[in-house]
């Protein structure tokens, strides 16, 4: 298998001592500086912050689709021969294998994606301000992501703090290998992969809010989930 591993090595006390300090609840459901909020709680914003993240990258890909993709290609989007990048991360796929993980590997693939995707969208940013005609709303919405992925990231690995009393949990991914933007490739091209990008981090997002949705059901239902 050329399944790249994810290596589980380095100590993250201070980092997630760093991240409790910056995260907390405030009325706009953003995280600020406070280490009251109970894990109930916790868990809650996290949760509005991925759906916030799913729904607004849903809306940056149509909103790309319909700026730059003709309209006869957008059969071929779906059928297009890309990877996405998070393809070979040991995240499960399957209903089976979803509802037999643990609650601490539902927080482990969260994180995971939520890492790979990070540096991406932050070279998608770069990529935007190259269109000649990028609506503004497309590069403040990819933007707002952007940003809001790593307070998700702070979010997480808090709540990994708080309900699994971890020490050791971060995730050592490069991607370099499976996402460049290389030599300059034919404009049509290069605007297929960007909306490819965008395409299979809207699924990603997906995964991550219901992975979040999961765990809550199982924190207050332990006995009725599977």
């Amino acid at each position: 298998l050329h399944m790249r591993q994810s290596v589980w090595a380095l100590v993250l006390w201070p980092s997630l001592l760093t991240a409790s300090t910056m995260l907390g609840c405030r009325d706009d459901g953003s995280f600020s500086r406070s280490t009251s909020i109970s894990q109930e709680k916790l868990l809650e914003r996290v949760i509005h912050h991925a759906e916030l993240i799913y729904r607004v990258s849903e809306e940056s890909c149509t909103l790309f689709e319909e700026m730059f993709i003709p309209f006869p290609m957008h059969l071929q989007t779906n059928q297009a021969a890309y990877t996405c990048i998070t393809k070979t991360l040991p995240i499960p796929s399957s209903r089976s294998e979803i509802q037999q993980i643990s609650d601490k590997w539902l927080l482990h693939s969260v994180l995971m994606l939520v890492q790979s995707w990070i540096e991406p969208l932050i070279n998608l940013q770069t990529t935007l301000d190259r269109y000649d005609n990028a609506p503004e709303m497309l590069i403040n919405k990819t933007k707002w992501v952007s940003e809001k992925l790593i307070s998700l990231e702070q979010g997480v690995m808090v709540l990994i703090k708080k309900m699994l009393e971890e020490g050791m949990l971060t995730t050592d991914y490069n991607d370099e290998d499976v996402f460049q933007h290389g030599a300059q490739p034919e404009m049509m091209d290069s605007v297929m992969r960007d909306y490819n990008l965008l395409s299979c981090f809207t699924k990603d997002a997906h995964k991550m809010e219901a992975f979040l949705k999961l765990l809550k059901y199982r924190q207050t239902d332990k006995y009725n989930c599977a």
